[in-house]
């Protein structure tokens, strides 16, 4: 979807953003303040207020709401918004190591934006008797049908408007949630227990999952729903990390050679965050 300007640097690069896409999820137990840049939980704001959130910045929104409230409650709109200004810096200022690194968290915000149970408190069916819906929905599906899907979203689109933007991806989600609990909880009454799940080896372990003809049928009355999600997810990221790169003048990034990260380096990043989970279960402990 990007213009051959851009594409030839983060196909080269492909390597590391696919490795990297999973960085925030990593982060989330290990970093303060990480968990909330992933949903919002729009059922925690009454409908007067919903309409009011997407016109504020994250300055008018603290300012509204308390930073600390905002936090309690999700803030992945806003999120998308800072690090479309953070890619745009980086573009701006050159800076390799940056673009790739922003550009790949943020694809991973506007990827969970998209997920309609990363916009409700229930995120994980725990509060409707639905539990493990998330991996359901978010991995299971995929994992058993994307290869049906079709991908292919055009060309990327400059966005004048990344807060209406990022909005918007949170609203369409959550307009979507009641079919996502509504049509489980229908079929789960229509098929019995040992037909709903399965058994199943995964990397050398025996799990219990959702069997493939209970997935087939929910997919089924979804009627393409993931696949929506996926390609708006696609859509929206490369229109975002269209926009940075316009919005930064279009530098030339076709003299960039491969970014080649240190192994050493790596492992100091996943030493520190391993250290700073050790020091939130501890605290947690205490």
């Amino acid at each position: 979807s990007l213009p051959n300007e851009m594409l030839g640097f983060f196909k080269q690069n492909i390597d590391y953003v696919t490795d990297n896409a999973v960085n925030p999820d990593q982060r989330r137990y290990a970093v303060v303040g990480e968990a909330p840049r992933h949903f919002i939980d729009l059922d925690d704001y009454p409908d007067s207020l919903k309409a009011i959130l997407p016109k504020l910045t994250w300055k008018q929104a603290v300012e509204k709401f308390t930073e600390d409230s905002l936090l309690a409650h999700g803030i992945v709109p806003w999120q998308i918004q800072k690090m479309k200004f953070q890619l745009t810096q980086a573009f701006i200022q050159r800076n390799q190591k940056d673009i790739l690194r922003i550009a790949t968290d943020l694809g991973h915000y506007i990827a969970d934006s998209n997920v309609p149970l990363h916009t409700t408190r229930n995120y994980n069916g725990q509060l409707s008797n639905q539990l493990g819906i998330h991996g359901f929905w978010e991995s299971r599906l995929p994992e058993l049908f994307s290869k049906d899907y079709d991908l292919f979203i055009g060309k990327a689109e400059y966005e004048d408007n990344i807060q209406e933007r990022s909005w918007s991806s949170v609203l369409n989600a959550n307009a979507a949630l009641d079919s996502v609990l509504r049509f489980e909880k229908m079929l789960s009454i229509k098929m019995e227990e040992d037909k709903k799940f399965t058994i199943e080896e995964r990397n050398g372990q025996t799990i219990k999952t959702y069997s493939r003809n209970f997935s087939k049928e929910y997919h089924k009355i979804l009627d393409n729903q993931v696949e929506r999600q996926m390609k708006a997810s696609i859509k929206m990221i490369a229109d975002i990390w269209f926009t940075a790169w316009v919005d930064a003048g279009q530098p030339d990034l076709s003299t960039f050679p491969k970014l080649e990260i240190d192994p050493k380096e790596e492992q100091e990043i996943m030493k520190s965050w391993l250290q700073r989970l050790l020091n939130v279960r501890k605290e947690a402990d205490n």
